[in-house]
């Protein structure tokens, strides 16, 4: 299952790379910050639907990439 979901997170970024979006970063913790900084919010919204077993997965996204949850242990931030 791990390998599995590594995939799809790494078929995501690209995703979100295409769309000149940020290398590292997922596309739902990208449709987040348009949210957060007002510039659209159909993606989220959009994104959550998909996602519809978790309550905010735009947001979740966006926290776990800001703590480096995707890093291994050793390089995650210490804050």
């Amino acid at each position: 299952m791990a390998y599995l979901k590594n995939v799809l997170i790494g078929v995501d970024q690209l995703l979100n790379t295409l769309c000149c979006g940020r290398p590292q970063q997922p596309l739902s913790s990208r449709c987040w910050r348009w949210h957060r900084d007002g510039v659209r919010h159909w993606p989220r919204r959009l994104v959550n639907a998909l996602f519809f077993r978790e309550k905010d997965h735009c947001r979740e996204s966006h926290e776990s990439e800001r703590l480096r949850m995707q890093m291994p242990p050793e390089l995650r931030r210490r804050d």
